[in-house]
């Protein structure tokens, strides 16, 4: 199934789930939204939250249909996740990105003509303890995301060692109710072992390391109201690659949660450099019904 086929089968999926499913019974925007690479969370850094609306006596779940348009590039997701009981999420998403700018520098300094990059990201979230409402420390969860790039040609060529890896993340949620001018405040801090390049679009590893690292990623966000929240998310990135120095990642993002089922989040996101096409920032737009 192509890249399109798939964004058309999930977005088709998607509406007809907002219109006719219920979704669980936790409270209003407790399941986040759904990050790039599929799991709950913001959209550049997984929650402790689990996806949907699923209690401990119930099962939920997400479909969600993501885009992002930097100066040089543009990148597409479609993700779906399953969450059973509150317990347990697993997720699996597809990313399509277009090389764009980078086309015309690949085929003049490597002879390649490719002009997408494609990933595939599977993806579990265990509820260790806690909650993000009432637990004095909040909530935490254990996940991991299975990465694997479809499209290695221009990853080996940069230096890129592996099509394929493995993410490990530990992740705590809070929320302080009224802690800014009467609003509620999310609190988020995740902690990812890593060696993927440009979240693995660009393979794992290279010739500086080879070997997973710890990185730093934080969310904070203010609840408006309880159909607006509006926050920054900021996500520490390794450099493995001698080819292009890679930069961490930072967004401003504002979501709408018009319906339990349906949330909408707009964000301004800051990439740094790109295999070497330098300070790709832009806009991102993610569709999202739960169930």
């Amino acid at each position: 199934m192509t890249a399109f086929r798939l964004v058309l089968a999930c977005l088709t999926l998607l509406l007809s789930t907002a219109g006719q499913a219920s979704p669980g019974s936790r409270l209003w925007a407790t399941g986040g939204v759904t990050t790039i690479d599929g799991s709950a969370g913001g959209g550049l850094v997984p929650w402790a939250l689990l996806s949907g609306y699923a209690s401990d006596r119930e099962w939920g779940g997400t479909l969600a249909l993501s885009r992002l348009e930097s100066d040089d590039y543009s990148l597409d997701v479609a993700a779906a996740s399953f969450n059973w009981r509150n317990r347990l999420e697993l997720s699996i998403s597809r990313q399509t990105l277009d090389l764009d700018s980078l086309v015309f520098a690949l085929k003049e300094g490597f002879g390649l003509e490719q002009d997408q990059l494609r990933q595939d990201i599977v993806g579990a979230k265990l509820r260790l303890w806690g909650d993000v409402l009432y637990s004095p420390l909040g909530q935490w969860s254990l996940g991991l995301q299975h990465k694997r790039n479809r499209t290695f040609l221009v990853p080996e060529a940069i230096g890129a060692r592996d099509d394929q890896g493995t993410d490990v993340y530990l992740s705590a949620s809070k929320l302080l109710f009224a802690a800014v001018l009467d609003r509620n405040l999310l609190l988020n801090a995740t902690v990812r072992a890593t060696r993927a390049n440009q979240g693995g679009l660009l393979g794992f590893g290279g010739d500086r390391n080879n070997d997973h690292e710890l990185m730093a990623e934080a969310s904070v966000g203010v609840f408006l109201n309880r159909h607006w929240l509006v926050g920054l998310e900021y996500r520490q990135k390794p450099d493995n690659l001698t080819f292009a120095d890679e930069q961490d990642w930072w967004d401003l993002f504002l979501a709408w949660v018009p319906d339990r089922r349906l949330a909408v989040t707009a964000a301004w996101v800051e990439l740094g450099d790109i295999a070497g096409l330098q300070h790709q920032q832009g806009a991102y737009v993610s569709l999202q019904a739960s169930f």
